[in-house]
């Protein structure tokens, strides 16, 4: 089974502005990410609304969820986590991947950072900047087009702002030489809740209180399944647990992920070129409200336009 296997993979690194923690599955066609009780709360709440979205329009790019949960550990904290699927292959190297949300206000990854970090995950300026376009023929971009609005409008009903088009680039000419994937990922041998427990069992006891155990103030979900994952002392991929040398070929009925898991470059001609796109629409579980229009004017303060 691909979530309950004795090895999972797990990218190293910043978890991102979000906090969240992502980690994947033994074959990486699955991702466990912790959310806020927020997130978990407002997802629950659009449950219905997505499934019938996604019922209606298979072809979706939005994140296809797989199971919404919850780790309750000792001392009242819990931990919400959702299963969704990885929008990038297993068998392919990704040269650039791009977070698009159509803005110019703090939207660039500082170029000389990304030159010593392969995975960095750039945005909408150094976009710009590189000439990247989305080099696709009359019938795909139609199709992107049309499926993309479709997507957004249902966003927009729902009241959903903060997404991102995230874009993975592998150029089939420069195939998996560089060795990206695993240089990237590491592989840990440990049942992830009885890691969580063992950690929540380090921390100090909590004072009496009166206030519900779900609102405590304490680490974040996030930091606990990084110190346990830590604990676990990970290793990097050793040739006893390589990832998958072919596309598991589960996705190639939807339109979008057909080609080897993406979406193959095509010129005017739709003739097809040495590019093969992997596109989703992400970040979805966040309602735009009056708090993220607060947090948004205060970023717009405060912080630096290049990251």
């Amino acid at each position: 089974m691909s979530l309950t296997a004795k090895y999972i993979l797990s990218e190293l690194g910043s978890p991102g502005k979000s906090g969240s923690f992502f980690y994947f599955s033994r074959d990486y066609r699955f991702i466990i990410k912790t959310i806020s009780h927020s997130e978990h709360k407002f997802l629950r709440s659009i449950l219905k609304d997505y499934h019938e979205h996604v019922k209606t329009n298979p072809h979706t790019l939005l994140s296809r969820f797989y199971g919404l949960h919850r780790v309750k550990l000792p001392r009242g904290r819990k931990i919400h986590f959702v299963i969704m699927n990885n929008l990038f292959p297993p068998h392919r190297d990704i040269h650039e991947t791009f977070d698009l949300k159509g803005s110019a206000y703090g939207r660039e990854y500082d170029e000389e950072k990304a030159k010593k970090n392969p995975k960095a995950v750039l945005k909408d300026k150094n976009w710009v900047n590189r000439g990247r376009t989305l080099e696709l023929g009359p019938e795909k971009r139609a199709l992107l087009s049309e499926q993309l609005r479709r997507d957004t409008e249902f966003l927009k009903r729902i009241k959903v702002m903060d997404y991102s088009l995230l874009v993975g680039i592998h150029n089939m000419e420069r195939g998996n030489r560089d060795n990206l994937r695993e240089n990237q990922l590491s592989v840990f041998h440990v049942c992830i809740a009885r890691a969580l427990r063992e950690e929540a069992d380090r921390q100090p006891e909590m004072p009496p209180t009166r206030r519900k155990p779900s609102t405590i103030k304490g680490p974040s979900e996030a930091s606990d399944v990084r110190k346990a994952v830590r604990r676990s002392d990970p290793k990097m991929l050793d040739a006893a647990s390589q990832l998958p040398s072919a596309d598991s070929k589960d996705r190639r009925h939807f339109l979008f992920y057909q080609d080897e898991g993406g979406l193959r470059a095509t010129d005017e001609a739709n003739q097809s070129m040495d590019v093969i796109y992997y596109l989703g629409v992400i970040d979805i579980c966040t309602p735009y409200n009056s708090v993220k229009k607060i947090e948004h004017f205060w970023k717009s303060l405060t912080e630096d336009r290049v990251s």
